[in-house]
């Protein structure tokens, strides 16, 4: 039996051209029925413009899509959805004022004669998350919650209704290890039922753990296909970028200098009760990279945020070189020389409507100004330098930023970092959907400012991540850090034991 006739869903040599840029150049993509299809490839390599043509979303230029071996016409994405074809996407489309409830049912409400059910919609809201492991207020409005918490909600959406065909695009770019394994559970029962998924995902470990097929595009060409117990994370990645890769966190001892960062007995309310941050003591050396690993929820965003100056009701002392932050501002921590690379770039990172240009320049207007005046010349002189610097891949910096892939926006948000010439960067989950090669650029760029005595406090739930770029690590659970480990005796599993929300040993 052919590959074509065992696939519930097929593009057969698809072509996709904007303007005069080839998208998709002949691709055959075979998503196969009651599998986890993975699909991997570089930040445009034309992953989102394939499962864009799959969902609706876009027109195939050439090529055809077949469903059960028949050709069939996907105009829109409500007409995908009739033939069972649902996608969720990498960047979540939630209402931040609606109700969870009301998100996931957003279009599809459950309705009587009297209206809108809501009690149901609560109750079946409440049982989808449930199902993904989450406990949920279903009342709880969107905007109010965390990042991966609204990652749940998005699959949620999608399960609650009928799918032959799941396209998740990096569907745990913002969730725990522990959330990741529910999601793994809840797919593995899907394709037990007879549903085909597509998973898009820059975490490699992830393809080899539930993918069952992996089909790897580069440069808009698909250019292997394989099943995953046949193959290994080392050819996925050779065959993204076309060449032997090197390792992803080569490591080089370096000089670390005096303390740059020192905080102690950091505390941060919880509205309601609680802390999000309880009496955090710690250093951050010149020239050392800290990671902070933990769940969902253990503080990690409200640590960092904390120490910018974002969250305002903070208590306890943070200096920087000796001097005390407590009542200074962002922007006078951020000339003091403390810059926090935020992790939802989208919306915390970049400001959409402006150019890549004038994205970077926005945390040094101050600098850049002369008489009052911004000094145009010397500030497209030096964004150029640190576009570069940073390897930006753009055609021009008054190029609009929301053209740009995932990986060279994250790229954006480091360059106006370092235009600021930070001595302490902070990095909330930096690597968060992006793909491996702009991952081993970003990691460069990384190690090249440890070396040059910048002080970098990151965090990740990417226990590899941490284990492979931190000189040393801190362990967050509930607010508190429960563990602290040096480069040479950390262990993934000493770090999920430390991240256990029960863990009640805190290390002063």
């Amino acid at each position: 039996m052919s590959a074509a006739r065992k696939a519930v869903l097929r593009a057969a040599d698809v072509s996709k051209v904007f303007g005069g840029t080839v998208a998709l150049n002949h691709v055959d993509f075979n998503v196969y029925r009651g599998k986890v299809n993975a699909l991997v490839g570089e930040n445009g390599a034309g992953k989102s413009t394939l499962i864009g043509i799959l969902a609706g979303v876009h027109q195939p230029t050439a090529g055809e899509i077949l469903l059960d071996g028949q050709t069939v016409q996907l105009p829109s994405p409500r007409a995908a959805g009739e033939h069972g074809i649902r996608l969720i996407h990498q960047e979540l489309l939630l209402f931040p004022n609606l109700s969870v409830a009301e998100n996931i049912f957003a279009g599809s409400e459950l309705r009587s004669a009297a209206g809108v059910r809501l009690r149901e919609q609560e109750r079946e809201a409440a049982r989808l998350l449930e199902r993904l492991g989450q406990r949920v207020n279903p009342r709880s409005l969107v905007g109010d919650l965390a990042v991966g918490a609204q990652q749940m909600v998005a699959i949620a959406k999608a399960l609650s209704q009928q799918v032959r065909v799941l396209i998740m695009d990096e569907p745990t770019s913002a969730l725990s290890t522990r959330e990741v394994e529910s999601l793994f559970q809840v797919v593995r029962a899907l394709v037990a039922d007879g549903v085909a998924v597509v998973y898009i995902s820059h975490r490699l470990e992830e393809i080899m753990t539930i993918g069952d097929f992996v089909t790897v595009l580069r440069d808009g060409k698909q250019v292997a296909e394989a099943a995953v117990p046949e193959i290994d994370s080392h050819w996925i990645v050779e065959h993204m970028i076309g060449r032997d890769p090197e390792a992803l966190f080569p490591y080089e001892a370096r000089p670390v200098g005096e303390p740059l960062l020192e905080v102690a007995d950091l505390t941060l309310p919880r509205p309601g009760g609680g802390l999000w941050v309880d009496r955090v003591s710690f250093s951050v050396s010149a020239g050392e990279i800290v990671g902070v690993y933990g769940l969902m929820g253990a503080g990690r965003t409200e640590l960092l945020q904390s120490l910018v100056g974002e969250r305002r009701e903070a208590v306890g002392c943070v200096t920087l070189n000796g001097v005390d932050l407590h009542h200074e501002a962002i922007g006078a921590r951020i000339a003091r020389g403390l810059f926090l690379v935020p992790e939802d770039r989208q919306r915390e990172g970049l400001v959409q409507a402006l150019s890549v240009k004038e994205n970077v320049s926005l945390a040094s207007l101050d600098e850049l100004a002369a008489f009052g005046n911004l000094a145009v010349r010397r500030e497209a002189r030096e964004v150029g330098a640190v576009v570069r610097d940073v390897g930006v891949k753009v055609p021009d910096i008054n190029h609009p930023v929301t053209a740009l892939s995932g990986g060279n926006q994250q790229k954006v948000v480091v360059a106006k970092a370092l235009l600021t010439e930070p001595k302490v960067l902070l990095m909330d989950d930096p690597m968060r959907g992006v793909d491996v090669g702009a991952k081993a650029e970003l990691y460069r760029i990384m190690k090249r400012l440890a070396s040059e005595g910048i002080a970098i406090l990151f965090t990740s739930s990417d226990l590899m991540e941490v284990l492979g770029m931190a000189d040393r690590i801190l362990v967050m659970a509930r607010g508190r850090i429960t563990g602290e480990f040096a480069r040479e005796e950390a262990t993934s599993g000493l770090l999920v034991a430390a991240s256990n929300p029960h863990a009640v040993k805190a290390v002063a």
